[in-house]
Protein backbone atom coordinates (compact mmCIF):
# COMPACT_ATOMS: atom_id res chain seq x y z
CA UNK A 1 0.00 0.00 0.00
CA UNK A 2 1.61 3.37 -0.95
CA UNK A 3 0.44 6.54 1.44
CA UNK A 4 0.76 9.92 0.54
CA UNK A 5 0.20 12.32 3.23
CA UNK A 6 0.00 16.11 3.33
CA UNK A 7 -2.53 16.73 6.17
CA UNK A 8 -5.30 17.35 6.18
CA UNK A 9 -4.96 15.23 2.85
CA UNK A 10 -3.99 11.37 2.52
CA UNK A 11 -4.13 9.74 -0.03
CA UNK A 12 -3.63 5.53 -0.25
CA UNK A 13 -3.89 3.04 -2.68
CA UNK A 14 -6.79 0.71 -1.79
CA UNK A 15 -8.50 -2.77 -3.46
CA UNK A 16 -5.89 -3.40 -6.03
CA UNK A 17 -4.74 0.18 -6.65
CA UNK A 18 -7.70 2.21 -6.30
CA UNK A 19 -6.60 5.35 -5.09
CA UNK A 20 -8.67 6.85 -1.84
CA UNK A 21 -7.83 10.70 -1.45
CA UNK A 22 -8.75 11.19 1.89
CA UNK A 23 -10.09 14.85 3.11
CA UNK A 24 -10.72 16.25 6.48
CA UNK A 25 -11.28 19.16 8.32
CA UNK A 26 -12.67 22.22 6.20
CA UNK A 27 -13.87 21.82 2.18
CA UNK A 28 -13.73 25.08 1.22
CA UNK A 29 -11.97 27.79 -0.86
CA UNK A 30 -8.55 27.59 1.59
CA UNK A 31 -8.58 23.82 1.01
CA UNK A 32 -9.68 23.26 -2.54
CA UNK A 33 -6.29 23.93 -3.79
CA UNK A 34 -4.13 21.11 -2.24
CA UNK A 35 -7.07 18.85 -2.83
CA UNK A 36 -7.20 19.92 -6.22
CA UNK A 37 -3.52 19.63 -6.89
CA UNK A 38 -3.93 15.74 -5.26
CA UNK A 39 -6.20 14.97 -7.28
CA UNK A 40 -4.29 16.23 -10.16
CA UNK A 41 -1.88 14.16 -9.40
CA UNK A 42 -4.13 11.17 -9.02
CA UNK A 43 -5.55 11.77 -12.74
CA UNK A 44 -1.76 12.16 -14.09
CA UNK A 45 -1.29 8.31 -13.40
CA UNK A 46 -4.42 7.86 -14.98
CA UNK A 47 -5.80 5.03 -12.23
CA UNK A 48 -8.77 2.50 -13.01
CA UNK A 49 -10.63 4.33 -10.59
CA UNK A 50 -10.82 7.10 -8.05
CA UNK A 51 -12.61 7.70 -4.68
CA UNK A 52 -12.68 10.65 -2.77
CA UNK A 53 -13.48 9.64 1.01
CA UNK A 54 -14.94 13.36 2.53
CA UNK A 55 -16.01 11.17 6.06
CA UNK A 56 -14.12 13.38 7.96
CA UNK A 57 -14.70 16.51 6.48
CA UNK A 58 -16.52 19.02 8.60
CA UNK A 59 -17.37 21.90 6.23
CA UNK A 60 -18.43 21.86 3.24
CA UNK A 61 -18.31 25.36 1.48
CA UNK A 62 -19.50 26.01 -2.48
CA UNK A 63 -15.31 25.48 -3.89
CA UNK A 64 -15.34 22.40 -2.34
CA UNK A 65 -18.72 21.90 -4.14
CA UNK A 66 -17.18 23.06 -7.35
CA UNK A 67 -14.35 20.88 -7.10
CA UNK A 68 -16.50 17.71 -6.47
CA UNK A 69 -18.55 19.10 -9.81
CA UNK A 70 -15.01 19.49 -11.97
CA UNK A 71 -13.69 16.69 -10.67
CA UNK A 72 -17.10 14.05 -11.67
CA UNK A 73 -16.49 15.80 -14.96
CA UNK A 74 -12.94 15.45 -15.29
CA UNK A 75 -13.36 11.60 -14.47
CA UNK A 76 -15.99 11.32 -16.77
CA UNK A 77 -14.52 13.19 -19.88
CA UNK A 78 -11.56 10.47 -19.56
CA UNK A 79 -13.30 7.26 -18.23
CA UNK A 80 -12.32 7.16 -15.10
CA UNK A 81 -15.01 5.85 -12.47
CA UNK A 82 -15.07 8.14 -9.31
CA UNK A 83 -16.75 7.85 -6.19
CA UNK A 84 -17.34 10.30 -3.36
CA UNK A 85 -18.08 9.26 0.34
CA UNK A 86 -20.23 11.21 1.68
CA UNK A 87 -21.83 9.68 4.81
CA UNK A 88 -22.36 12.91 7.10
CA UNK A 89 -24.51 15.45 7.52
CA UNK A 90 -22.02 18.45 7.40
CA UNK A 91 -21.48 17.47 3.77
CA UNK A 92 -24.38 15.58 2.63
CA UNK A 93 -26.81 18.78 3.43
CA UNK A 94 -25.03 21.43 1.18
CA UNK A 95 -25.05 18.81 -1.75
CA UNK A 96 -28.02 18.21 -1.03
CA UNK A 97 -29.41 21.92 -0.79
CA UNK A 98 -27.65 22.71 -3.95
CA UNK A 99 -29.29 19.73 -5.69
CA UNK A 100 -25.48 18.33 -6.83
CA UNK A 101 -26.15 15.34 -4.92
CA UNK A 102 -28.28 14.32 -7.81
CA UNK A 103 -25.40 14.17 -10.18
CA UNK A 104 -22.38 13.27 -8.03
CA UNK A 105 -21.77 9.31 -7.30
CA UNK A 106 -22.14 9.23 -3.56
CA UNK A 107 -22.04 6.62 -1.27
CA UNK A 108 -22.18 6.41 2.68
CA UNK A 109 -18.85 4.44 3.19
CA UNK A 110 -15.17 3.50 1.61
CA UNK A 111 -16.43 0.21 0.96
CA UNK A 112 -20.07 0.87 -0.23
CA UNK A 113 -17.69 3.46 -2.79
CA UNK A 114 -14.77 1.32 -3.67
CA UNK A 115 -17.49 -2.33 -4.57
CA UNK A 116 -19.00 0.74 -7.18
CA UNK A 117 -16.25 2.02 -8.86
CA UNK A 118 -14.87 -1.53 -8.93
CA UNK A 119 -17.89 -2.44 -10.59
CA UNK A 120 -17.71 0.20 -13.04
CA UNK A 121 -14.42 -0.27 -14.20
CA UNK A 122 -15.06 -3.95 -15.17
Amino acid sequence: MTERTTRPLTTIDVDGGIPLVRVSGSLDAAAQRPVAAELDTVFDTRPGAIVLDLSDVDFMGSAGIALLINTRHRAARLGIPFAVVAGNHRVLRPLRMSQVDTVLPLHPTVPAAVAAVRLAST
